[in-house]
């Protein structure tokens, strides 16, 4: 698979949906993810990122404009010891359950499936960093509906192992905008992954579409002890 230019891919999708990044910075010292959501309705626009103990939840900027909260509050990235996971929804909680009594990544997400939302059947795309003992490993996973068929789920899990400097994979709910929105395919794209946080922040932000984004989570490890900077961008600001 030839690497691409991240930035690149989401300026010409104007609807990539939520995107997860897992990667390693370009001088190999840092594990690297992004988690971005977007909307294009009122009610999920209508959300921010906010910081709960080491990871971040979602939550109504105006919570008088609140419809439904289901599907779109949630918390999208927990820590649990040396892992880091980062989802695009409540199947965060499972994948901590999960670990917490000893299955893995993919046991986890067996009873888990695509969200019920028809026609989209949006995908829930999930991502497992895991950095010990001076190394670092990732995994990436997708349940998604069989063709937009709600009568089989597909599970496709990615274990990308330590991963290489300056790059990435991109993982996204939907191809593009439509309707029903088109499921993302295939395996995670290659990207490039440059810079340090607060530039390779801005790189995402400034390509996400201007009109439909609405928060960026943005992590930087440290490989060698597990320290780490994180940055938050919200459209609501």
């Amino acid at each position: 698979m030839e690497k691409q230019s991240l930035a690149k891919l989401l300026n010409e999708n104007p609807y990539p949906g939520r995107g997860i990044v897992i990667g390693v910075s370009e001088d190999g010292t840092k594990a690297v993810t992004a988690y971005f959501i977007m909307g294009r309705s009122a009610n999920s626009r209508n959300r921010v990122f906010v910081t709960e103990g080491e990871g971040i939840r979602t939550e109504a900027f105006d919570p008088s404009k609140m419809e439904d909260p289901s599907l779109i509050i949630y918390a999208p990235v927990r820590v649990l010891g040396e892992n880091t996971i980062v989802t695009n929804g409540d199947q965060t909680d499972t994948i901590y359950d999960g670990l917490a009594s000893g299955l893995t990544f993919e046991e986890s997400l067996r009873c888990r499936e695509f969200e019920p939302d028809s026609p989209n059947y949006t995908p829930r795309i999930s991502g497992l960093m895991t950095v010990k003992d001076g190394a670092f490993s990732y995994s990436m996973s997708i349940l998604k509906s069989d063709s937009g068929r709600p009568e089989v789920c597909v599970r496709n899990t990615f274990d990308f192992g330590k991963g290489i400097p300056g790059e990435g994979r991109f993982i996204h709910t939907y191809m593009g905008n439509g309707s029903p929105l088109p499921s993302f395919e295939g395996e995670p794209e290659r990207v490039d992954i440059t810079g340090d946080i607060d530039a390779f922040t801005k790189t995402v932000w400034e390509n996400l579409n201007a009109d439909n984004k609405v928060s960026l989570f943005v992590r930087f490890i440290s490989i060698a002890d597990g320290t780490y900077e994180t940055r938050i961008c919200n459209k609501n600001a």
